[in-house]
């Protein structure tokens, strides 16, 4: 494949250092006086030498090795030629600066070029067959088999490009799809089938961390233990059946029906890892091929022919292309020239002729991607400094190379070379007090790059494109020739330093993503590079990299940047945010006058900024200013009139500043802001906060505007100017006592109020008061917020609330109700339906320490019912005096913690249509009476019939859903349960028997807390003492800080994790062996065959225990983990577990293990007693993983 493409284009990088040996540095510089004539002589030939180039370019995508090696001579001599003219412009920035007292020590030695000769590097490309299936068919085959054991495969393959990831994401994204699986996870593979990294990358995918010390494999076990999942695994190269088989042993973990999606290119790969047939993906027919062709041309012409072997990614390619051609002749030649792809070459040459269109500039910015892994989510933004970092966009003296590099993506984009382009909310690194985390509506863009097209851009660039993989262990593994290096978060250093050793004089780009625990020495030997990011700053040498002009130093360590860092003359961008130790900042920046953006939010201890920062006149990004005193010397708010900001900015310290500065800084013509954050961190000079606020008045196009610990009483009249404005936050401000007109803000979707003491009211003035686009609404800590509007004032009949998705109300202690419900009418099939609600639209409802709240309570509302028609989840917390629940009927999920049994009554009539269920009583109250049957509790019983779909039950001081002689009849109903957890269920001393057996579907159980729990057995006439007590199919059984549990009780033979924790007084853990179990028809209660004939544990007098604790000598055939923590009463371990993973901590009585012949990992830490573990051939012979930490013995 890479001999199908042409090298890198050589002619883009001559036109680049033409322009830059322009006029431009001869008269604006005047450092290249006495080169005139030379400069001419260059200007005049230079379009027949890149004649000449072009053509040689065509030779060499003909295989013609001396265009080949002359095409590479000239890139060298043109790479030395752009580090001349760049030393040039240095040395003119340099003089200037000095002119203007700025001198700093600089060794300079302009042409230090010490190239070496490029070694062969093997390129791995990828190969590719041929033939797509129809996506109903993949979705149902996901839905089907649900009872059986193992997890479903469905495997996908065929010929790169023709849809396999669409189709993947088509099934993903099905609603009923998503309505079916509780959990959706989606991993890029590619060629890197590191199964504990790929472990890590699906527990994050699922929104959860590793825990420390925890091998990731077991990490995602506990991710999808007892969840019916969907995990799509797409591009998946790996052949090692082995590794398949490591990764699907957790999966297989997952909840009844659970699938895993797969995508490749290769049929091998799709039998190795399917347990259904693999489903061969077809190409596209003439019709699908010209429709898509026609769509991306613009249907503005006629494709008179197509070949069926057209694949989706080349059709869309070739689609774009067309587009651009305005004429017949033209598209007729394209058309000729598009070489149907075949066997051998695949869909290449006609994504190379998609390519080949492009202007050289575009296809010098393109072609750079390759230095991205695959399916990597590239920062837009990022990648446009880094073209301008490496000279793609020339600066020039009126145009702005941002907005031309955001005009070269959007094309690019148009023509199909980047996918899945999104504007994602933006992240802060640390957490922010204003509003969590989350800027909702302050965005960053990213894309993708499809595969294909990527393999387009690294066969165009060869070697000078790199992603170093994870695997590399010595220095010689590096492509020396690389010019640009991208290097993961998870490779390890030791061989990257020896690179920089060797060969480092011509990288130009240097991402180091993750955090370097070793220092790189050999920076300093990068004299070329443009742009670097790294987590060590101090390996940085700033009088060894003068051509830097993209510098990420984010999330690093120091405390202080080095002084001389400001000799980075060139330096357009420098990111520093999330610095959390950073001080104070080079006081010479004002000489960094090509710096363009400075990132520096997330710095928290940064008390200043560097004197005279409006003489950085080319600086369009500051995203946080803090505003120093007085008596010190640093930068004035009122320097900010001087620079055209945008995007995001953050005043801080604005105790600091006076009104007139406030004015100076004239943020009202910043037209670019779109976010501003406003931040007082003392009282001092509270009574000037309103003037200051009032100079601060911003641009009426600003979309996010926050308010933090303003010590103003009156709120300013501008806010109502800005029409644009969609977010609003205003927190800690506590003598505000009234709101501006906030329901008149037409752009309004989200706002958040918070920490305001002094609060009463929230609509004041002429009603209606209707927030017509309000999204999500979120009050917290109002303690004295007591009316939603002025009661003396009318408010009319529409709700106020219409679009409201999201409300939160958390510590507002005085509310006492929501608004009055106004009466919805819906009409669907000629039939109309009325309710009352004041949130119509809501989907997500947060009540949180309201103590005198209640629903029925809703202002100019007596008695009636309200309703959430949309309303799917329900967090209830701390609401002593709520005695109703609202009607929701689609509600899905529900937290309600605190609450007294009364409520319980309208809680049940939710559970038909619940999936996960949070309960935590109140114990203090009576509990029901015994003739108070727990069926009354449902409003409909033939609801019951269908079985409730519940699936995560968390049950917090429930007792009498264990001791209520009705109970049974209802656990009997939760066939479904997957996931149990009991906390603080004293009612617990035996185990109950009756519950479990019921409880047929359930996966995981976890008890915590409940301190009265024995573990004994209750006698009873339909147990055998061979027979478990536990869930029949229980796969996760988690036993924590149980105070008097002595026993475990006999396990099912489906068990795979046992975790017991802090339980001091066990005395014996009996892990039986027993034969598969089977279930009776209709009654749902577990039947079994014959068991070992081993008695269980048992709490009778006539079967004590030992007087020595242990845990007895037999095991069920699936276990495969067990962890025992902090069981000090336990002294020896004589079983024989059929299990992979032993860990043991904290148990400081045991002394000794047995025989272990099937263990994979043993872990032994601070096991004070332990004297000895078995040493014979084959006491732990598939042991591949031990770690015993303080075993003194």
């Amino acid at each position: 494949m890479a001999e199908i493409l042409a090298t890198m284009a050589v002619g883009p990088l001559v036109s680049m250092v033409k322009e830059k040996a322009s006029s431009y540095l001869l008269g604006q510089y005047k450092v290249m006086e006495g080169m005139e004539e030379q400069h001419e002589i260059l200007m005049r030939k230079l379009p027949a030498i890149l004649d000449v180039i072009a053509d040689a370019e065509m030779q060499a995508a003909e295989h013609r090795e001396g265009a080949k090696a002359w095409l590479e001579a000239i890139r060298k001599v043109a790479y030395q030629a752009n580090d001349v003219v760049d030393e040039f412009k240095y040395e003119a920035l340099r003089r200037k600066a000095k002119k203007e007292g700025h001198y700093r020590k600089l060794e300079m030695n302009a042409f230090r070029f010490k190239f070496r000769p490029q070694q062969q590097l093997s390129m791995k490309w990828r190969e590719t067959d041929s033939n797509i299936v129809d996506p109903m068919e993949i979705a149902s085959r996901s839905r089907a088999n649900e009872k059986q054991k193992d997890i479903t495969v469905v495997p996908i393959y065929g010929m790169g490009g023709l849809g396999k990831t669409t189709l993947a994401q088509l099934v993903y994204n099905d609603p009923k799809i998503r309505e079916h699986f509780q959990l959706l996870l989606w991993v890029c593979v590619s060629d890197n089938f590191d199964v504990d990294l790929l472990a890590k990358n699906i527990v994050e995918a699922a929104g959860s961390v590793i825990t420390d010390g925890k091998p990731p494999l077991h990490c995602l076990r506990e991710v999808v233990s007892g969840k019916r999942y969907l995990l799509v695994l797409d591009d998946v190269w790996n052949r090692d059946a082995s590794q398949w088989e490591k990764l699907k042993s957790s999966l297989q973990h997952g909840g009844m029906g659970s699938s895993v999606l797969t995508t490749t290119r290769d049929e091998e790969i799709a039998k190795l890892m399917g347990t259904t047939e693999a489903h061969k993906l077809q190409s596209l027919g003439e019709s699908f091929i010209e429709e898509i062709i026609k769509t991306k041309a613009f249907s503005s012409k006629d494709v008179s022919s197509t070949d069926e072997r057209v694949t989706m990614v080349a059709a869309t390619a070739l689609g774009s292309l067309l587009g651009t051609k305005p004429t017949v002749k033209e598209w007729k030649d394209v058309l000729s020239r598009s070489t149907i792809c075949d066997q051998e070459t695949g869909i290449l040459p006609i994504l190379k002729l998609s390519y080949n269109a492009l202007p050289p500039q575009m296809r010098q910015c393109f072609s750079f991607c390759a230095l991205f892994p695959k399916d990597y989510v590239i920062d837009v933004q990022m990648l446009i400094h880094l073209w301008m970092a490496n000279g793609f966009i020339m600066e020039e003296k009126r145009g702005c190379p941002e907005i031309r590099g955001k005009q070269i993506f959007t094309e690019l984009v148009s023509r199909s070379f980047f996918q899945e382009v999104k504007e994602i909310p933006f992240y802060y690194l640390r957490y922010d007090i204003l509003a969590g985390s989350k800027f909702r509506y302050c965005s960053r863009m990213t894309c993708k790059i499809h595969d294909l097209m990527h393999d387009v851009a690294q066969s165009a660039v060869g070697k000078e494109c790199a992603t170093i993989g994870t695997e590399p262990s010595k220095s010689e593994d590096f492509p020396y020739s690389t010019r640009h290096l991208f290097v993961p978060p998870e490779y390890k250093y030791t061989a990257l330093k020896g690179f920089l050793e060797k060969s480092s004089v011509g990288l130009q780009t240097l991402l180091c993503s993750g955090y370097q625990f070793e220092e790189l020495n050999y920076l300093s030997k990068c004299n070329s590079v443009r742009a670097l990011t790294t987590r060590r700053y101090s390996s940085l040498k700033p009088k060894y990299l003068h051509h830097l002009r993209y510098l990420d130093l984010s999330r690093s360590g120091m405390e202080a940047l080095p002084e001389d860092i400001s000799i980075l003359y060139h330096l357009q961008t420098l990111k520093l945010n999330g610095c959390d130790n950073l001080v104070q900042l080079p006081k010479g920046m004002k000489y960094m006058t090509a710096l363009r953006h400075l990132y520096t939010h997330g710095c928290s201890k940064l008390k200043l900024m560097p004197p005279e920062l409006g003489c950085l006149t080319s600086l369009q990004t500051l995203t946080s200013f803090v505003a120093g005193t007085a008596d010190s010397s640093c930068c004035n708010l009122g320097e900010l009139r001087l620079l055209d900001l945008g995007g995001h900015l953050e005043v801080h310290g604005l105790e600091n500043v006076t009104e007139s500065e406030a004015k100076a800084a004239t943020l009202g013509d910043k037209e670019r802001l779109t976010e501003l954050i406003l931040r007082w961190t003392s009282n001092r000079a509270a009574q000037h906060h309103d003037k200051v606020l009032e100079g601060l008045k911003p641009n009426h196009r600003i979309k996010v505007l926050r308010i933090d610990s303003y010590g103003g009483s009156t709120f300013l009249t501008w806010i109502n100017t800005l029409q644009h404005m969609v977010e609003l936050v205003l927190s800690n401000c506590n003598k505000l006592e009234k709101l501006p007109p906030l329901w008149r803000l037409p752009a309004l979707r989200v706002l958040y109020m918070s920490g305001m003491e002094n609060l009463h009211c929230l609509c004041e003035g002429d009603p209606p008061f209707i927030f017509e686009k309000l999204k999500e609404l979120s009050l917290y800590e109002l303690p004295n917020l007591k009316m939603w509007w002025d009661l003396n004032k009318v408010q009319g009949q529409d709700p106020m609330f219409p679009e409201v998705e999201k409300l939160s109300i958390v510590d507002c202690k005085e509310l006492t109700a929501l608004p009055r419900a106004s009466v919805i009418t819906e009409s669907s099939g000629g039939v109309s339906t009325m309710w009352l609600s004041a949130f119509p639209a809501l989907k997500e409802l947060e009540l949180y320490g309201l103590p005198t709240f209640r629903f029925e309570a809703a202002e100019g509302t007596v008695e009636e019912q309200i309703t959430f028609p949309l309303l799917e989840k329900l967090i209830i917390k701390g609401c002593a005096e709520l005695t109703t629940l609202p009607e929701a009927p689609k509600l899905s999920v529900l937290e309600a913690i605190g609450i007294s049994q009364q409520i319980l009554l309208h809680a049940a009539r939710y559970i038909p249509s619940l999936s996960t269920l949070e309960l935590s009583v109140d114990d203090g109250e009576t509990a029901l009476p015994e003739d108070h049957s727990l069926l009354k509790l449902m409003d409909d019983k033939e609801k019951w019939n269908k079985k409730s779909s519940l699936r995560v039950i968390y049950l917090s001081m429930c007792n009498f859903l264990f001791t209520h002689s009705s109970a049974p009849a209802l656990w009997s109903c939760l066939v479904q349960l997957e996931e149990l957890y009991i906390l603080e269920c004293n009612a617990l001393v035996h185990w109950p028997e009756n519950v479990f057996q019921l409880l047929v579907s359930l996966r995981k159980l976890s008890i915590d807390e409940c301190n009265k729990l024995t573990g004994c057995t209750q006698a009873s006439e339909q147990s055998t003492p061979e027979q478990s007590v536990l869930p029949p199919r229980l796969e996760s059984l988690e036993l924590r800080w149980c105070a008097s549990l002595v026993e475990v009780p006999a396990l099912p033979a489906s068990l795979r994790e046992l975790d017991i924790f802090a339980c001091g007084k066990l005395e014996s853990v009996v892990l039986r062996k027993q034969q598969n179990t089977r279930l009776g028809s209709g009654d749902g209660v577990l039947r079994q065959e014959k068991s070992a004939p081993i008695p269980a544990g048992s709490c009778s007098e006539s079967a004590a225990t030992p007087n020595v604790p242990e845990i007895s000598d037999c095991s069920p055939a699936i276990t495969t983990e067990l962890w025992i923590h902090d069981c000090s009463n336990l002294q020896s371990l004589s079983v024989q577990l059929d299990c992979t993973g032993l860990f043991i901590v904290g148990c400081d009585r045991l002394k000794s293990l047995d025989d272990l012949p099937s263990l994979e990992r043993l872990t032994l830490w601070v096991c004070k007693s332990l004297e000895s573990i078995p040493s014979g051939p084959q006491a732990y012979s598939s042991l591949r993983y031990l770690s015993i930490e303080s075993c003194p013995g």
